[in-house]
């Protein structure tokens, strides 16, 4: 394929990412609200029903399969894989069973959507990185670290573009895409980790250029009003690359889900899934490392030890939650001396590994009197003690800073802080509901309808679409969840999400969820296997 023809491809192509990525979780949304609603949930919804049996069938039977140009067709605008002209005239439609015409739909659209994705990084990369006027405005450490390493993801992009388009070429009916997705998350995705580490330098230095620099307010502002960005933002782009490295093992496991159990398919696809899962991690860790590097070290200028000093600074050690408390004064027998005066104030800091308990002091200092270790702390929930000991909770220290027990009664502002400082003091303490790795055939579970960005360390940003086991919540709007894709726990509004009502829907959301990450079950089985022998 020639570059000229590649790039009248690419032109054809109707929606950018960003609009591709709103347009599909809206869908999925809603698609899920239709499911919670019906009294059987195993309908088939209005986007998945198969074409009429009476569709011509016989003239095509027996012809080679017309190809597909996929990026050819400007018409398409995202269509389903079964509306396409040539599949609708071919007559495969009424031969292939349903549930391999909804798969042929979750591999067609992974490479749909990756080919929105290079349209977007070509925008990216042709209309702002490349401007002339940016470039004169811009110090060359200064593009670096607001466009990164952006070229090679987008070479990385059209190379595994190419290989899709190819394996979409061969047949009408697509034979599998996650071999592909296996093989360029092994050798060449290693890029996004790169890009997506950078991410931090690259919000700071985009906000510091927008402060001091007025000539590039303006030549972005310009640049982001041109027809071809569509109304998206200059920042939208720059995470392009983050945002489809989750999405892209979302998709793969919706393959998962959908392809024959215990078939090459499936081994194929676990294979995708769990690769992307390692490059994925990898990104996380490599966003939180720098921001929590500097984070413990202004905590550490901020501590004063009236003990014997713990040294903060760790390569291991991060911030799990801060913030203030009321600890009751005298012994435990006075506390039912409902008076305000028995508290005074103290401040926590809660590390993965370390609990430090501190007094704050004149100079934005933090007079250190106790610690301890994380594993050896202890909470109890303290109830129906009246209005003035709401919110109280005891945290005992197995062994503290002196090498002996001690305990504190503390008092939190909510009932939400309470409980999400139980949590976070105690992490297997059991919760009100039960978690994914129980394995209960059901547990509460909300969807995310509005997107949430985390404000403290304890909470979890959220994404449309997100569907979550609910662990415990709160009267005062608070849900503690478990994000179904990737296990991972925090703290939300639960005005972010709608409930999942229907246990059938719930149900079929942790069955899919087990299969997704079966993988992993039988990698942790080994590895308790090797520890017991």
């Amino acid at each position: 394929m020639t570059a000229d023809s590649w790039r009248n491809l690419i032109e054809h192509i109707g929606l950018l990412y960003q609009e591709y990525r709103d347009k599909s979780t809206r869908e999925e949304i809603e698609t899920r609200r239709l499911q919670d609603s019906q009294t059987d949930p195993e309908e088939t919804s209005p986007s998945e029903e198969t074409p009429s049996e009476a569709e011509p069938t016989s003239t095509t039977e027996n012809k080679a399969p017309p190809q597909i140009s996929l990026l050819r067709n400007s018409n398409s605008r995202f269509n389903l894989w079964q509306d396409l002209p040539e599949i609708r005239s071919s007559g495969v439609l009424s031969i292939l069973q349903p549930d391999e015409i909804k798969l042929q739909e979750a591999m067609f659209e992974l490479v749909t959507s990756e080919a929105s994705y290079y349209k977007s990084l070509n925008l990216l990369v042709s209309h702002f990185m490349e401007n002339e006027r940016l470039k004169k405005i811009l110090h060359p450490s200064e593009a670096h670290i607001l466009f990164s390493n952006v070229l090679d993801v987008m070479a990385v992009s059209e190379r595994f573009l190419l290989d899709l388009e190819q394996r979409v070429e061969e047949n009408i009916v697509i034979s599998d895409v996650c071999d592909i997705v296996y093989q360029h998350t092994v050798n060449h995705f290693s890029v996004y980790i790169t890009y997506v580490s950078n991410q931090t330098y690259q919000e700071r230095a985009y906000k510091q250029l927008l402060q001091d620099k007025p000539a590039f307010r303006e030549v972005i502002s310009q640049l982001e009003l041109d027809p071809k960005c569509k109304g998206l933002s200059f920042s939208s782009f720059l995470i392009l690359p983050f945002q489809r490295i989750t999405r892209l093992k979302l998709l793969v496991q919706n393959i998962l889900k959908k392809v024959e159990e215990k078939s090459d398919r499936e081994s194929t696809a676990l294979d995708a899934h769990k690769e992307l899962e390692t490059v994925v991690k990898a990104c996380n860790e490599g966003v939180r490392k720098m921001s929590r590097t500097e984070q413990m070290i202004s905590i550490q200028k901020k501590l004063e030890f009236k003990i014997k000093s713990v040294p903060i600074i760790s390569h291991s050690r991060w911030l799990l939650k801060q913030g203030e408390l009321q600890q009751m004064n005298g012994p435990k027998t006075s506390r039912t001396l409902r008076t305000k005066k028995l508290f005074r104030e103290i401040y926590l800091f809660l590390f993965n590994d370390l609990l430090v308990i501190c007094r704050q002091i004149p100079g934005d200092k933090y007079q250190v009197f106790d610690s301890a270790p994380r594993g050896l702390l202890r909470v109890e929930e303290l109830e129906d003690q009246g209005q003035s000991l709401a919110n109280v909770f005891i945290l005992r220290l197995l062994e503290n800073a002196d090498d002996r027990e001690a305990s504190y009664m503390l008092k939190a502002s909510s009932q939400s802080e309470m409980k999400r400082w139980m949590i976070s003091l105690a992490p297997n303490r059991r919760t009100k509901f039960v978690s994914f790795t129980s394995r209960l055939a059901d547990c509460p579970q909300i969807q995310c309808v509005h997107p949430y960005v985390a404000q403290q360390p304890d909470e979890l940003s959220l994404e449309l679409a997100d569907v979550l086991n609910i662990l415990d919540k709160t009267d005062d709007g608070w849900i503690f969840g478990e994000r179904l894709h990737d296990q991972e726990r925090g703290w939300f509004p639960s005005s972010m999400g709608e409930e999942i009502l229907n246990p059938k829907i719930r149900a079929q959301n942790l069955k899919e969820c087990f299969r997704v990450h079966k993988s992993d079950d039988s990698q942790r089985r080994k590895l308790g296997s090797r520890n017991r022998q």
